[in-house]
């Protein structure tokens, strides 16, 4: 998802600067999906932030593990076990080096974005939040980043504060300095909005919360994909993305930590593999990563992950956004000239997320039109109820675009909703 202002450098949450040309007809052919049909009609595959599409190169990797490498990890001596496990250890040193972190040791494999978020709920909140201590969120959170801070909250007896956004979605960051206090513990943000394309400010968020003594986890799910990400930079404590938004598998995610607050915080879950020694009466715990890995891990994940950053660097993230914005303007554009169409969300600072509604159709009606033209859009709150709720409304219809998108696919969108209207309107 690209942004609607080119300013800013590498890795501060912020718009990228204008990059070279870009033209997905170079690399639509990568994606197998893309050449298959919807309902006999060609697809348009416009639900980028829920999953996106994967190429080939992620496809051959998995593939190829499961062809030539299969072993399990981390135990065996035999050649194909050491193979596998210099396989997975190189797929960690590349998320490393994507976000930018100090050390490999700081990257836990987990599934997915949610599952990173309970995890530091669990672990690091278990062991650091107590009675009266306060936990701030976002009205733009996703489901998973309310949810296992309530139960938190819950079980410690601490306190939910939330900022508010205004009309367009942007945070309003006068609230958020109001908010932080001696009790805050956590700042848990989205970087980018699922629901409205919304870019925070997260490195300014960030500052501002270790200037009142608390840590600072970002959600990056939904950034990852479509912004230079540098976790130095941004100087987040957590920061978590799922794979299969980047062009990688599902089941595959990742947890960034601080290695000191890493090494602090005891084990999410018990089993193999995240033990230095076990007795009836006593067990001690692996160092970081592996103490937050038990069991046998997503190994054909971690490397279709490895793959899927592989591949979106090779083309150039700078590239990719220059061309997801003019894509997003161009959407924009035809969507305001359809009579009753009115866009959720219209942040200065935003990804190439469009949410919408229409006057005279319910979202759901949309979605199910919209899919017998070979459109495929996303319908509902998206995990954002908050959100809804803030505009008083109960979904949206959402167009969310990626790389590999055309303008051919926005006037499909487009001509689909004129058969939403020739049916509704």
């Amino acid at each position: 998802m690209a942004v609607t202002s080119m300013k800013s450098a590498r890795g501060r949450g912020e718009p990228v600067a204008p990059a070279p040309a870009f033209s997905p007809d170079d690399i639509r052919g990568d994606f197998p999906i893309l050449q298959t049909t919807a309902h006999g009609k060609r697809l348009a595959y416009l639900d980028n932030a829920a999953t996106s599409q994967k190429p080939q190169a992620v496809i051959a990797a998995m593939t190829r593990y499961y062809n030539s490498q299969n072993a399990n990890i981390h135990r065996g001596v035999y050649q194909l076990s050491m193979e596998a496990t210099a396989a997975y250890e190189a797929a960690r040193e590349r998320v490393r080096q994507f976000i930018n972190a100090t050390d490999s040791r700081e990257i836990v494999f987990v599934r997915g974005a949610t599952e990173a978020i309970n995890l530091v709920a669990t672990s690091w909140g278990g062991a650091n939040v107590r009675s009266g201590d306060e936990i701030i969120l976002s009205t733009l959170e996703h489901h998973s980043n309310i949810v296992p801070w309530q139960m938190l909250a819950k079980r410690a007896g601490a306190v939910l504060r939330v900022i508010p956004i205004n009309d367009a979605g942007e945070l309003c960051l006068d609230e958020y300095e109001k908010l932080l206090n001696p009790r805050t513990r956590l700042v848990a943000i989205t970087h980018v909005s699922n629901a409205l394309g919304t870019i925070t400010p997260v490195r300014r968020m960030v500052r501002m919360a270790h200037a009142a003594g608390a840590l600072a986890l970002v959600d990056g799910a939904q950034s990852v994909p479509h912004l230079p990400i540098d976790v130095q930079d941004i100087d987040c404590d957590f920061f978590v993305f799922s794979g299969h938004k980047i062009c990688g598998p599902t089941g595959i995610g990742v947890l960034y930590g601080r290695q000191a607050i890493l090494q602090a915080m005891p084990p999410y879950q018990g089993g193999g593999d995240m033990i230095e020694t076990v007795t009836f009466d006593k067990t001690t715990y692996a160092a970081a990563p592996q103490r937050f890995e038990a069991g046998t891990p997503n190994i054909s994940g971690a490397l279709g992950l490895a793959a899927a950053l592989d591949y979106v660097s090779g083309i150039g993230m700078d590239r990719l956004a220059g061309y997801e914005h003019q894509l997003l303007l161009y959407a924009q554009e035809k969507l305001s000239r359809i009579k009753g169409l009115k866009i959720v969300g219209t942040a200065a600072e935003k990804a190439a997320v469009i949410s919408f509604v229409l006057s005279y159709a319910h979202p759901h009606d949309v979605g199910t039109i919209l899919d017998g033209q070979g459109v495929a859009i996303r319908t509902g709150h998206h995990c954002c109820q908050p959100v809804m709720d803030r505009y008083g409304i109960p979904a949206t219809a959402r167009a969310s675009l990626a790389f590999y998108n055309t303008r051919e696919d926005v006037d499909q969108l487009v001509l689909g909703l004129e058969t939403v209207k020739e049916v509704f309107g």
